[in-house]
Order: structure tokens, then sequence, then C-alpha cells
């Protein structure tokens, strides 16, 4: 059998980016691709309530519906933005190698304000909450869209930074000089990683994606993931986790904090890769929990209750 592979994406710069480096690996092994770029799937009705497939990802509903309604044959995400359980039907495919793993501050005129009254921009519960745990007298106010308007936005805005993933910027060329690397700031679970996935029963998507298959970036996102799936329990939560494999070790750093920063449980664990990892990120999860985590998460529903 041979066909087309229908490449289903979101129309942002970066999204396309990552789209179109799928389809130029899978051009080279021979395959025939094309690019579907997806809109808004507001107007999209299903025979099956959606609910009943587990879309849930705000980033990735548009594309889960395409590929269940036959539109597209793969899709391609910021694996970050992935939910930890796939619709049913959808199974991960194919984990790219992995980018740059860090979050960066984007400041404007000057990065001399840390010590002083400053406003820091971020869409994201997980960089709000480490960047309070580490400078309190800062504020810290909301930023959405993609990486282009976040920018703009910043420019356009007296704020003295913004926090950014690194990889984003530098797939697409926009990673400003006026920058900071926050190598002390966890990043979130599968962060600068990529990943396709293609219909349960489409194996001639789901073979040729398994090419591009990255093992080692696939371990370590599945022990992130892992780790954050356990701890959400279905609720969005400050946490950050990274796995590192390194020669016969497996690495791993999580922290999970309260909305307002004030409360931080970090951990960090090593096992050899001998161990059976598919459990580890589970285990690392179960002891958060154990040291305060559930009480931080009970703070994190409420709060989150509240403002719903």
């Amino acid at each position: 059998m041979s066909k087309a592979i229908r490449i289903g994406t979101r129309d942002s710069e970066l999204a396309l980016w990552q789209a179109n480096t799928v389809k130029r690996k899978l051009d080279a092994l021979g395959y025939t691709t094309e690019i579907v770029a997806v809109k808004s799937a507001g107007d999209i009705v299903l025979d099956v309530p959606l609910y009943e497939f587990g879309i849930t990802g705000i980033f990735t509903k548009t594309l889960d519906v395409a590929m269940i309604k036959g539109e597209v044959d793969i899709a391609v995400h910021s694996m970050k933005d992935v939910p930890t359980a796939l619709p049913k039907g959808i199974v991960q495919a194919a984990v790219l190698e992995r980018a740059n793993i860090l979050d960066i501050l984007v400041y404007k005129n000057s990065p001399d304000f840390m010590n002083d009254a400053a406003t820091i921009a971020t869409g994201s519960l997980r960089r709000q909450a480490q960047w309070l745990n580490r400078y309190p007298h800062h504020t810290v106010v909301d930023l959405r869209g993609n990486v282009n308007t976040r920018l703009k936005k910043l420019n356009d805005n007296n704020w003295n930074g913004a926090i950014f993933a690194a990889a984003g910027l530098e797939r697409i060329n926009l990673l400003p000089e006026e920058h900071i690397e926050l190598d002390w700031m966890i990043p979130a679970p599968a962060q600068g990683a990529m990943l396709a996935v293609a219909m349960e029963n489409d194996s001639y998507s789901r073979e040729a994606l398994a090419k591009l298959n990255h093992r080692e970036s696939e371990i370590c996102t599945f022990i992130e993931r892992q780790f954050l799936k356990t701890l959400e329990g279905g609720c969005t939560a400050p946490i950050g986790a990274l796995a590192v494999l390194n020669g016969n070790e497996i690495r791993f750093e999580g922290v999970l904090l309260s909305i307002d920063g004030k409360e931080k449980i970090h951990i960090e664990k090593v096992i050899t890769t001998d161990a059976d990892y598919t459990k580890f990120g589970h285990e690392c999860a179960l002891e958060v929990l154990q040291n305060g985590g559930n009480e931080v998460m009970k703070l994190i529903r409420e709060k989150l209750d509240n403002k719903n």
C-alpha cells in the first residue's frame, strides 16, 4: 500500500515549521506527503460528543477532530502541549529528537531589574510559580497567543520581560539578543520535543513515523509525562519535570509549586538504565505527593475552582 500522508498542523508559524520538518524527513525516506493546515474546531460537529473521545487539549483539539474525521492522517505537535491521555483511537507514533529544553526570559532595555519591582509576562502557571518563588517582589501578568503574538505584546506593553521556551524561538529564528537563559527553571514535561500522532488503525502512517522516532527522547519524555499525569489528577498545576539520559543513568528532576510560588516541593532521583524506567515518573510523583504534594494540589484545585 502507498498513499500520500496528510500532515495536519495548526497554522501558526511555529506549528507549520514543525509540520514541515516532519514532511522533509518523511519525503527523504521516499514517502509522499502533504501539509494540511487546520484552523478552528469551533464549528465542527461530530455525531459523537468530543468528550467521549477524551478530547481535551486546547492546542490539540482541532487536529484531534480532523484525524478522527479522516481529514488528515497524522498530526504534529509541540509535545508539551499534548494532554497525557490521548483521545480514543489516536496513538503516539514518534517523538523526534529533542531540541533546547530551557526557558528563557526575553527582556526589554536591560536585565538589571531583578532586585527591583518588575512586571514579567507569562501564560504558564509553571513559569509564574517558579518565577514568584525566586522573585516574590515581582508581579506576573498573563500572556497568551502564539510566539509571534506574545513577542509583539511584550513590545507593545510596559512589561520588563516575558518568559518563552527557547526551542520555539530558535526554530523560527526569532530569538532576540536581549534574553537570559533560565537554567534554574525546571521546564515543562516534554519541553523542546515534537510529537507526531496517528490513528491506531493506520498502520501505514504509523510505520512511516516509527522511522523518525528518537529513542532517548521518547524515554525521557515518557518519564516526565508520567510524573505530570500522576500529579495532576485532571487539574492544571505548576509542574516542572526533566529526565536526562546520560550513559547508563537516567537523572530526573521534578517540582510542584503552589500558584503563588510560596510552596515548593522538589525532587531529584537517579536510576540506572537497567532498571524499569516505565514506573520511574510515577514513583517520583508519589514521593512528591507524600511529601506535601497532596496538600499543595488541594490548594491549587480550590484556587482554580474559585476562579471558575
